[in-house]
């Protein structure tokens, strides 16, 4: 049995600690490692936002983009590697953890040979830990918005990081607060973008305070992800 409706309510209450309409939060529900059984179980409890770290996994999980449920939107919120990119164009909606310029132009080419755009999310390390992906600094992700003007069949919606692994709640607060500035200075130039992804199970709250968009929520609703599947 998933925690859907729980972790909705939980949403809402931090939303009103930190004051915010729990309107302004989106959550996506990240089903790795757990079976489309209950994804379905999610999707018939209304959740219509999902998201998946490898692209193998969805290939054999899921149904092909035209066979899955009305409204179902699946991102790519892991590391997406060059020779994956033809396939993760054809299974997900949206790739969110774009973060580097190779990336960029290799699905700048997939889809410019398929004549459609694509939505995106830059990644970004905020926490600057060596294990993780995203753009390591201001400057390389600054490049990177620079850089899209050549990538017409790419379009930005936002950012998207992970924060610190262990880190203490200052740590954290302080990842997620240089994204949303990067966010807002991106926003005053006039990208119009609109999502702000960060936060997942356990610092959500922080995100939240932090003015995130969308969170990334996974075990609080699937239960623990069993990794010899």
């Amino acid at each position: 049995m998933i925690q859907l409706e729980e972790v909705c309510s939980s949403i809402d209450r931090a939303c009103h600690d930190c004051g915010r309409d729990p309107s302004s939060a989106s959550l996506r529900a990240v089903s790795k490692t757990h079976p489309y059984e209950l994804v379905l179980e999610a999707y018939d409890q209304g959740q219509r936002l999902f998201g998946e770290n490898r692209v193998q996994e969805v290939e054999a999980k899921f149904p092909p983009l035209a066979g899955r449920p009305d409204g179902m939107h699946l991102s790519l919120i892991g590391h997406l590697q060059r020779n994956k990119v033809r396939k993760a164009v054809q299974l997900f909606n949206r790739i969110d953890s774009v973060d580097s310029i190779p990336l960029m132009d290799a699905l700048e080419k997939e889809l410019a040979r398929e004549d459609r755009v694509m939505e995106v999310l830059f990644e970004l390390n905020s926490s600057h830990e060596e294990a993780k992906t995203g753009f390591p600094d201001d400057d390389s992700f600054f490049d990177a918005v620079g850089h899209l003007s050549s990538c017409p069949h790419l379009k930005l919606r936002g950012l998207m990081t992970v924060g610190p692994l262990g880190g203490d709640e200052e740590a954290v607060r302080s990842a997620f607060a240089h994204v949303k500035e990067l966010y807002d200075k991106l926003n005053a130039d006039g990208w119009k973008l609109d999502v702000l992804s960060m936060g997942m199970s356990g610092d959500y709250p922080i995100a939240l305070s932090q003015g995130a968009t969308e969170l990334r929520i996974g075990s609080a609703i699937f239960g623990a992800r069993d990794y010899s599947k």
